[in-house]
């Protein structure tokens, strides 16, 4: 029978003969491949010659067969050879001592004897499943490091909100689809471009990454288009566009609400047919690219008020990705945090090895406006701060209230001016556009205060 049509197989120890024979017609009538032991000592040979599924464990032996002593050395030295195999323990004795001091040494579960089919068949059956899950898990995880080593970018988030949205990247990778991935301002957008590009047939071509949200206007088609020599003043020679510098690979638009409206059409026609014309050109030229785009605003609600092509938003989110806030998931900050602190000890050489309780408490505690981006933010300040190999509250330079605050006259313009920003972009939620308003600024002249901040 071959490997993949074979049921799971199970190794069964007991020193009483009846008790194997019973347990060998009950599993094998559940499709279950059994093989019986009658020591440890064959336990430990059977494992190092062939793989099983499950093993199913008396606790008590000939050698002592009251205390379960040999059984709990078994299951220490199971637990050491293969950390993935589930191990259930059986014990006469009705010794719940005995079961928990095993699941403590590495066992998944336990049944007592004279055992209950239902039950017993039911347990196994869970850490059989339970079992394969791990070594899937274990098997990819193996792969990611593999990939992270060379160069595949990684995505830390554990927390249960962000299990949807690595289910969806992993399925919509491969395709050809364009994808929309939406969010506050820094909550990882770009990060999620690089992905879905690493994980494309179009990975080994270039992704080319523009922030519209940072271009003027009149700049706006030659960036994505190019234009020839002497289209405009200035132009001194030819320069090939965006789509073009992205032929058969990505293109990432970030901040794609705010391409002008007299600018939609031509991106519609691009995406629609591959083709377009530098500016001051007539020649038609053709492109094959994928589209990522980002936004922070709500494009349904642009559409309603006219500032966005609905049919554009048609063309660009056959699959739409959304990402929660930080303090969303804040189940990721330690995770995250120590990401940061990782990479900012090996750039800036510093002997900085873990946070104190209280940095991690601060961090847990903080609103994180500007989310991921001043998380990474916030911990290389740290880093460059840090006086030790801990890291300390006072490092981080939170202020999470009033009592905290220097005064303003205590703070230099560009700390006044993060302060401010921050503030904005709690007050209304992440909005970038609402934040800019409220600040007096435009949502471009905002983007460069973000980056310049690294909110």
């Amino acid at each position: 029978m071959s490997a993949e049509a074979r049921g799971p197989r199970v190794l069964v120890a007991d020193d009483d003969p009846d008790v194997l024979s019973a347990l060998k017609l009950l599993l094998r009538a559940e499709g279950y491949e059994v093989e019986t032991t009658t020591s440890p000592a064959l336990v430990l040979s059977a494992l190092e010659s062939r793989d099983f599924d499950a093993a199913l464990l008396d606790l008590n032996y000939a050698r002592d067969t009251t205390s379960g002593k040999e059984g709990l050395e078994l299951v220490e030295r199971l637990r050491a050879l293969d950390p993935t195999l589930p191990v259930v323990v059986m014990t006469a004795w009705g010794s719940v001592e005995g079961a928990v001091a095993a699941v403590r040494r590495g066992a998944r579960d336990y049944v007592q004897k004279p055992w209950d089919n239902t039950r017993l068949l039911q347990t196994l059956r869970t850490q059989v499943e339970l079992g394969q899950a791990l070594r899937v898990g274990q098997r990819l995880e193996h792969e990611n490091r593999l990939l992270r080593r060379e160069g595949m970018p990684e995505m830390i988030a554990d927390s249960p909100i962000m299990r949807p949205v690595l289910d969806l990247l992993a399925r919509v990778g491969p395709s050809d689809a364009n994808v929309l991935v939406t969010g506050e301002h820094g909550t990882g957008k770009e990060l999620v471009a690089r992905l879905v590009h690493a994980n494309s047939p179009r990975s080994g071509r270039a992704l080319v990454t523009v922030n519209v949200g940072g271009l003027a206007e009149g700049v706006f088609e030659s960036e994505l288009f190019g234009h020839v020599k002497g289209a405009f003043t200035g132009a001194n020679a030819d320069r090939a566009g965006r789509f073009e510098l992205a032929d058969g690979g990505t293109l990432f638009l970030d901040e794609i609400a705010n391409v002008p409206l007299a600018q939609q059409a031509k991106l519609l026609r691009v995406l629609q047919t591959g083709e377009f014309e530098r500016v001051g050109s007539s020649r038609t030229r053709s492109v094959s690219v994928r589209l990522v785009s980002a936004t922070n605003a709500n494009l349904h609600a642009e559409v309603a008020a006219g500032r966005f092509r609905e049919d554009l938003l048609f063309r660009i989110n056959t699959v739409e990705v959304h990402l929660p806030a930080l303090r969303e998931r804040r189940e990721d900050v330690p995770a995250l945090a120590t990401h940061f602190l990782r990479r900012h000890v090996q750039r800036y050489r510093k002997p900085v090895d873990t946070f104190d309780p209280e940095a991690l408490r601060a961090l847990l505690a903080h609103p994180w406006p500007g989310n991921v981006r001043e998380l990474d933010h916030v911990i290389e300040r740290a880093v460059l701060m840090a006086r030790g190999s801990v890291l300390e509250a006072g490092d981080l330079g939170l202020r999470t209230g009033q009592s905290g605050a220097p005064a303003l006259e205590q703070m230099t313009l560009d700390e006044v001016e993060r302060v401010l920003i921050q503030k904005a972009l709690a007050r209304h939620g992440g909005n970038v556009s609402d934040a800019a308003k409220t600040l007096g600024l435009s949502r471009s002249a905002l983007y460069r205060r973000l980056e310049r901040h690294g909110i």
